[in-house]
């Protein structure tokens, strides 16, 4: 897909929401303290509810937005989210309580339209064939957020503990004046759809696309692959310093190689094999590398090990938008917004369910009485994984693909 103004307005978007998201990260404690969330556990106790209901948010507007998108256009929802999202920052940056962080963290979810939208607008002006790759071009984009957030985080904390929120809202705001200059309609008055009362339940808003012939078997894969993949943000940082006796600086260089690797993986690899071998084939590889990357890291128990095993686990990043496109490609124009907010919302069910059962299971087995293996999460994420590759296989173009 060409590199054209409206989609390197996108590719910013979402590369400055992600920055958004990971300026975050390193002032997190102080933040806590900041607002007077008490020690270091509550504090992380606290930031995890923060967490919580910025997911819940996504899960509630996630297909309300969408839909919406859907009804009335791309460009005005995503420029209305992009200034929602400027604003969250500012109230971030001003919050002296808890309770307003709270506040801010679910406006964000709202908003959640800069990715729900954004995917939208590219299934618009991409074609079917190419909307792996495109997809796989927002991923990359996240990863390059993924690697300065947390770097830019860092520095501007140096400056004043809420120096990261304010450039973040100004980030925001230059990017809203360079989409009302930049930005033209992607979805056609044809292929609109009405807004209504059913599109308010975002419950039967996923019911309704779960009964779309073709569908069903996309999504669930979908959201299986998130939850298993949620086991890298949730215990990434706790499993290193558990097995390896990694410090903040090593998990944050880890965290930081693996940014660069996705960007490496979704922007030029994705796009070469996808051209060669095609979405359903690239989709067969990024499943292998998934499940040999978590099984990789559960059995790892030194740093080489680690090193190895990195580089093949980041190619499972290809399986997300490959998926995403699968299900795109099996709806008309009018009904991308729809999808594109019902995988947000299962998303963000997987976001919200899968730190609570992840954690659960790697204390079982490093603190309480018993077997230790600090891997065990892993593995667990490795068999969901496997469970879905009947489901994946049905995905082959070549084959008649029904519903669940």
């Amino acid at each position: 897909m060409k590199l054209t103004g409206p989609f390197l307005f996108i590719l910013a978007t979402l590369m400055i929401d992600s920055i958004g998201v990971g300026i975050v990260f390193p002032i997190m404690p102080d933040l806590m303290d900041r607002v007077g969330a008490g020690s270091a556990a509550e504090g992380a106790m606290w930031g995890g509810v923060m967490m919580s209901a910025y997911a819940g948010a996504m899960f509630l507007f996630g297909p309300i937005v969408g839909s919406l998108s859907d009804a009335i256009g791309r460009r005005p929802i995503l420029i209305a989210a992009l200034v929602t999202l400027a604003i969250d920052y500012v109230i971030m940056a001003m919050a002296q309580s808890y309770w307003l962080l709270l506040v801010g963290r679910v406006v964000a979810g709202m908003a959640g339209a800069t990715y729900i939208t954004a995917t939208a607008y590219i299934s618009d002006i991409a074609k079917p064939e190419g909307r792996g790759a495109a997809f796989g071009m927002i991923g990359a984009a996240f990863g390059i957020g993924f690697v300065f957030g947390p770097a830019l985080g860092g520095v501007a904390s140096g400056w004043h503990i809420t120096a990261p929120f304010w450039i973040a809202a100004a980030l925001s705001t230059l990017n809203v004046v360079f989409g009302v200059l930049i930005l033209p309609e992607s979805l056609k008055d044809e292929n609109r759809r009405p807004f209504g009362k059913r599109d308010l339940n975002p419950f039967a808003t996923i019911a309704r696309a779960i009964v779309v012939p073709g569908l069903a078997i996309p999504l669930v894969c979908i959201f299986v692959f998130e939850f298993a993949n949620m086991v890298y943000p949730t215990l990434w940082a706790f499993w290193g310093r558990e097995v390896f006796g990694w410090d903040g600086f090593t998990i944050g260089l880890t965290l930081s190689a693996y940014g660069i690797l996705i960007v490496v993986v979704q922007a030029g690899l994705l796009p070469q094999l996808t051209k060669r071998l095609g979405d359903y084939k690239t989709l067969l590889i990024a499943t292998a590398a998934a499940v040999i990357g978590l099984v990789g890291f559960g059995f790892s128990t030194t740093a080489w090990a680690v090193a190895f095993v990195l580089p093949i686990a980041t190619l499972a990043d290809m399986a997300p938008p490959l998926m995403t496109a699968f299900a795109a490609n099996r709806v008309g124009e009018g009904q991308q917004g729809l999808v594109q907010g019902v995988i947000a919302s299962l998303a963000s069910v997987a976001a919200v369910a899968a730190p609570l059962a992840l954690t659960g299971v790697f204390k079982e087995f490093v603190d309480d009485v018993g077997i230790y293996f600090a891997g065990t999460p892993f593995l667990i994420a490795a068999l969901l994984i496997i469970a879905i590759i009947p489901l994946i296989r049905r995905l082959n173009p070549q084959k008649s693909t029904k519903g669940l």
